[in-house]
């Protein structure tokens, strides 16, 4: 696609690196046909190619205005688009510097500034929202049904074993995770271990960085990964193998940590090492298979139906390794139609555009539960808890399944 940059771009970093994407762009629109927002929507600036439009004109020199900013905001950013591109368009980064651009000349409401404010202190204190929380599940019994589905019931982690093996690998213990689902991380620490692998943590480790970068408040964003990396160097220069992530959200963000800081000196070096290092808890039982292997495993024959997150196959590109790794447990798979398509959570996507969430959610649900599942499993906190909202059937992350399944072996 031919650009002609605005003065104001021209030679900066965002501007080169949007014009590079841009001029990858063909305008062949086969990204319309898998993204979501679009197929609910019907409007091309709802789609891919049409955001790709709105911020080419931006960047061109064009006002963007508070319907621009809507039509960027409605994106869930699941990625659908750049799996589906045939050219290799990196849309997630444009995205970024698009939104960037538009916040600044732009702006927010006061109310949508507030929402975000509170959206930002709640998820980002462990303190403010494991003591929220708490006290929802204390009355959720009194509650209506729609009320008792936005709060999950209470649930026990089971015992996390202290490390002791040779082989060390740290975990992002993650925001909301510990409070809402405290088993992932114990079910996974308890896999490792019996593979002859010891789960440690950071205790200064803290967000990755997506709760504000999905806000679009960069420098927030950056001085969490920061944080991050000066709490993990050190593990890794004491020999600890892997950054492993069990919530695919916080791991295509990990990822990108090279990518988002390549222009700072003091921690690009740093970063791209911490992106390297971090591996999605499927990726390191995939490479443990022998191992696992060893150990077998005794499955109650449950039939499950397994979503995806968009962050694990369209943000990082790992598509097979948990439907492997649950089928080898024993498990049965339904077929799931629609699996590229988003379930609409995608970080703080479901409180900020409910609507459209909540439509995507529905669908999903109908898709999953057509086989006749016993439990749903999923491979992100936020999907875990978006799709279980909607939801009848148990909704499980993978992990807790592979787990009960060696615990009875």
């Amino acid at each position: 696609m031919q650009t002609t940059l605005a003065e104001a771009f021209r030679n900066t970093a965002e501007g080169d690196t949007a014009e590079r994407i841009l001029r990858n762009c063909v305008h062949c629109g086969f990204c319309l046909a898998t993204c979501p927002t679009y197929q609910i929507l019907g409007n091309e600036l709802d789609s891919p190619r049409g955001r790709i439009y709105l911020m080419k004109q931006v960047l061109e020199g064009a006002t963007p205005t508070a319907r621009t900013q809507q039509h960027l905001d409605r994106c869930l950013t699941c990625r659908n688009c750049e799996t589906t591109c045939p050219s290799g368009v990196e849309y997630g980064r444009l995205l970024d510097i698009g939104r960037h651009i538009v916040e600044e000349k732009v702006g927010r409401s006061p109310r949508e500034a507030a929402t975000r404010a509170v959206i930002k202190t709640g998820l980002l204190s462990p303190l403010l929202f494991n003591t929220v929380l708490k006290l929802g599940q204390s009355v959720r019994g009194l509650m209506p049904g729609f009320l008792q589905a936005r709060i999950p019931a209470a649930e026990e982690s089971g015992t996390r074993p202290a490390p002791h093996h040779a082989r060390q690998m740290l975990v992002l213990e993650g925001c909301v995770q510990p409070g809402l689902k405290p088993n992932i991380n114990a079910a996974t620490a308890r896999v490792l271990d019996r593979i002859g692998i010891s789960l440690i943590t950071a205790a200064e480790a803290g967000c990755c960085g997506a709760v504000a970068h999905h806000l679009n408040d960069h420098d927030d964003s950056l001085a969490a990964m920061r944080r991050n990396i000066d709490a993990w160097i050190p593990h890794l220069d004491a020999g600890v193998e892997a950054i492993v992530m069990t919530a695919s959200g916080c791991g295509v963000m990990v990822k990108d940590y090279g990518w988002l800081l390549r222009d700072d000196p003091a921690y690009a070096d740093k970063a791209a090492r911490v992106s390297a290092a971090t591996k999605d808890i499927s990726e390191i039982l995939v490479a443990e298979a022998d191992a696992l292997k060893q150990l077998g495993t005794r499955a109650e024959p449950k039939r499950i139906a397994y979503h995806p997150p968009c962050t694990l196959q369209h943000g990082q590109k790992l598509s097979g390794g948990v439907e492997a790794l649950l089928t080898r447990a024993g498990f049965e798979l339904t077929a799931v139609a629609e699996k590229h398509l988003c379930c609409g959570s995608a970080g703080t996507y479901s409180i900020l555009q409910p609507e459209i969430a909540g439509e995507l959610k529905t669908r999903k649900l109908n898709h999953l539960q057509a086989g006749q599942p016993e439990v749903i499993v999923t491979a992100n906190i936020g999907c875990l808890t978006h799709l279980q909202s909607g939801s009848s059937i148990p909704v499980r992350h993978w992990v807790e399944l592979l787990d009960s399944a060696l615990a009875t072996s």
